[in-house]
């Protein structure tokens, strides 16, 4: 999938654990995982919103396309 998700560098850069920006976010880890390893198919606009309050950073910070080929 050409969509590539920048979560685990975030978080790095955040020094922050994927278990308490579920928390913060109000989803689970499961779901944080699947979001975190590219396989979410979609993210809703109010967890994505979220996400960038919580980590205090912008939709484009998060998310990068990369040309398959």
């Amino acid at each position: 999938m050409p969509i590539k998700i920048n979560l685990d560098q975030m978080l790095e850069e955040r020094d922050m654990q994927s278990v308490d920006l579920a928390n913060a976010i109000g989803i689970t880890k499961a779901n944080l995982s699947i979001l975190k390893t590219g396989k979410a198919k979609a993210i809703r606009f109010s967890t994505l919103e979220r996400i960038c309050e919580v980590l205090e950073c912008q939709p484009g910070d998060l998310i990068r396309y990369e040309a398959e080929g």
